[in-house]
């Protein structure tokens, strides 16, 4: 029974000053179109090293828009451009001389519907190092991603399966192991439990609490449960003129689910609209 499990330990009562944490990303006055359609306005926030970092708000308000500005992955999107600045380690990620491609090496992703290539599950996690040109030990790198994933146990004897055959929970932390095979910086994930079911969803929560020891993480969630129980910190974006997504609020998680500056904050997360 779900309910019998132990609950992820909060992280969010570790922080009271965001502005005292060391920044793996700043952003100041973030824009974002889509074509004539602008998505983001004037978005200014830092994501802290080593830290989770939630990003909260109703549908259409620009929380996918604003994770992928971080990896540059809204690019592939014709007619997509940005504006402002976006510095990832003090690098403008934006700048005439910024390369999105390693960028991206530097940034892991996982997404909403668990997507494993149609890949052994060894040969899912080799992928990102073989086509970085990896020659080292890739068996200790298989194992050792998957037992960061804390999946190792359970496909320990089937590494020549198809990853398709592993359960949702399952290809998602495969996805995530695939993530971390390439020794990434940051995690980003964008609704990553939304197809899942509670157990799965509890192992994945437990294993971002985990993972944030050596990884600063941003994480996507419509769940305020899910916010309030893995995250640090929390963004709430809404869509204001235009359905055009503003930042209303970040800070502490504690601090906005108990006792959020603005009154927007408020009504959403105690259910009232979204």
């Amino acid at each position: 029974m779900v309910s019998a499990m132990r609950a992820p330990e909060p992280v969010a009562e570790r922080v009271s000053d965001p502005a005292k944490l060391e920044r793996v990303f700043e952003l100041r006055g973030l824009s974002a179109w889509y074509g004539a359609a602008q998505a983001l306005r004037n978005i200014t926030f830092d994501i802290p090293k080593n830290r989770v970092t939630a990003i909260i708000g109703p549908s259409g308000c620009g929380k996918s828009t604003l994770i992928r500005c971080l990896d540059r992955m809204n690019d592939l999107i014709p007619g997509f451009r940005a504006e402002g600045h976006v510095t990832y380690h003090d690098e403008d990620i934006y700048g005439p001389a910024a390369d999105p491609v390693l960028l991206r090496r530097h940034i892991g992703m996982v997404f909403q519907k668990p997507n494993p290539f149609p890949k052994s599950v060894f040969d899912n996690v080799a992928f990102g190092p073989r086509i970085n040109g990896y020659t080292g030990n890739m068996h200790e790198v298989v194992e050792g991603s998957l037992r960061r994933a804390v999946l190792w146990d359970e496909v320990k004897d089937k590494l020549g399966a198809s990853g398709l055959a592993l359960s949702g929970g399952q290809q998602q932390r495969l996805c995530i192991a695939r993530a971390l095979a390439v020794e990434p910086d940051v995690l980003l994930m964008d609704e990553p439990c939304s197809a899942l079911d509670p157990i799965a969803t509890y192992r994945i929560e437990e294993l971002i609490t985990d993972l944030a020891r050596d990884y600063s993480i941003v994480i996507v969630t419509h769940n305020m449960q899910q916010a309030s129980r893995v995250s640090d910190l929390t963004a709430f974006l809404l869509a204001g003129e235009e359905r055009t997504g503003e930042l209303v609020e970040f800070g502490p998680t504690r601090d906005l689910f108990t006792r959020p500056a603005d009154e927007r904050t408020e009504a959403y997360i105690t259910g009232r609209f979204g």
